[in-house]
């Protein structure tokens, strides 16, 4: 990490400018922010910034390959199939563990990767403040491919909305306004003009989609998903009672919801290099390694570290009734390289990318970080400590 800037902030930074920091950040929201934001973002050299493009480029890459839908057919759970599935992904996240490699170099390890949006309007509001309050440096940015906060919300604008009106395109999640990550969603409001609606609010007439406003009813030509079946999955009737949004009707998917489950966990045994841990289904696996307390068994099909092993034993394997269900994959060993007041706290990066229709790629846009003192990086796994949590990283021009 970039030891100057960071000399700098830590230098600077007091208790009293946090909570100012809070207070500002929190100011004119909908609602406060419902999970723990770090005290200070994350500072990346040159070259590790020009290491996580690197990285970035070579999943994405594997991604742009002819038969990558092939390959992930089986990604897809079959209740979960979501007709009139797109071209390719709207949205690419990938996390980066930071990381030290054996010849002592600070290198990035993938984590886990998604093809799902992320907190994209909240990170611009928290680059902004904390470089307000913060007073950080105005060679230093939270952006990628030179882009700034104009043309990344012009790119986000075209992502979403693309030749739509915004209220013809919704932001749809669940129970929207009760999900953790709200804010992002009235703050995409706010930059884009777009209605956040939850799946209740959904109404159907023939194969067109709807939602009510004060003059009656509006044509959702574009819904802007925010919504994982996992978080529906315990109520095997829910689709008895609102809009069964797995059916073949007339909207655009941004991005579409079969996507998630493609760049997954599920992609991982299919990436190889240096910076990405030695990843296999378990039902592939010919021999089990000699050092199992170097690895972690993750279940496919459940998200935010809920089911992971981390303590790996031959009990664990032989317990398992469906091992194509699972990955065993070797453990990334975090470096503390974020200098706290009272020592090194360790650093996740989520490269953020953006794909709308009629670009051949996705562009690397913005970040996402997450610190941790916690043995998992969640949120949840680190209550009890500061210096942890939600925050961005910031690198030179």
């Amino acid at each position: 990490m970039n030891p100057s800037p960071r000399k700098t902030f830590n230098a600077g930074f007091t208790d009293a400018k946090y909570q100012e920091f809070l207070s500002k950040l929190n100011e004119g929201l909908h609602s406060p922010v419902q999970f723990r934001v770090a005290e200070t973002p994350v500072f990346l050299t040159t070259d590790f910034r020009d290491r996580l493009i690197a990285a970035g480029n070579d999943i994405v890459d594997t991604i742009l390959r002819p038969g990558f839908k092939e390959l992930t057919e089986r990604a897809i759970p079959d209740k979960w199939r979501v007709a009139n599935e797109t071209s390719h992904p709207h949205f690419i996240a990938l996390d980066f563990g930071v990381c030290k490699d054996e010849y002592g170099n600070i290198v990035p390890k993938l984590i886990e990767m998604q093809g799902f949006p992320s907190l994209y309007g909240f990170q611009v509001l928290l680059g902004d403040v904390y470089a307000d309050v913060f007073d950080i440096a105005g060679d230093e940015t939270v952006y990628f491919n030179g882009l700034n906060k104009a043309s990344y919300i012009d790119l986000l604008r075209k992502t979403i909305i693309g030749d739509c009106k915004p209220a013809e395109v919704v932001l749809m999640d669940v129970n929207a306004p009760e999900q953790k990550t709200a804010v992002d969603f009235y703050i995409t409001e706010k930059y884009l003009g777009i209605p956040v609606v939850s799946l209740t609010e959904l109404v159907q007439q023939q194969n067109k989609l709807f939602y009510k406003t004060d003059g009656g009813l509006q044509l959702i030509k574009r819904i802007y998903n925010r919504l994982i079946f996992d978080e529906i999955d315990n109520d095997p009737e829910i689709f008895e009672k609102v809009v069964d949004i797995r059916e073949p009707v007339d909207v655009e998917w941004i991005t579409h919801p079969n996507w998630f489950y493609r760049i997954s966990k599920f992609t991982m045994p299919f990436l190889s290099g240096s910076y990405i841990p030695k990843t296999q289904f378990l039902h592939q696996v010919d021999y089990l390694p000699a050092d199992l307390e170097n690895y972690v068994l993750k279940p496919l099909f459940s998200f935010a570290g809920q089911g992971v092993i981390i303590d790996v034993t031959l009990d664990d394997t032989r317990s398992i009734k469906d091992p194509e269900n699972w990955i065993l994959q070797q453990k990334v060993n975090y470096e503390p390289v974020v200098q706290s007041p009272d020592g090194g706290v360790k650093a996740e990066i989520r490269l953020l990318y953006l794909w709308p229709d009629g670009d051949e790629k996705p562009t690397l846009a913005i970040n996402l970080a997450r610190l941790s003192r916690g043995k998992m990086i969640g949120v949840r796994y680190n209550k009890d400590f500061d210096w942890v949590g939600g925050t961005i990283a910031f690198m030179p021009r």
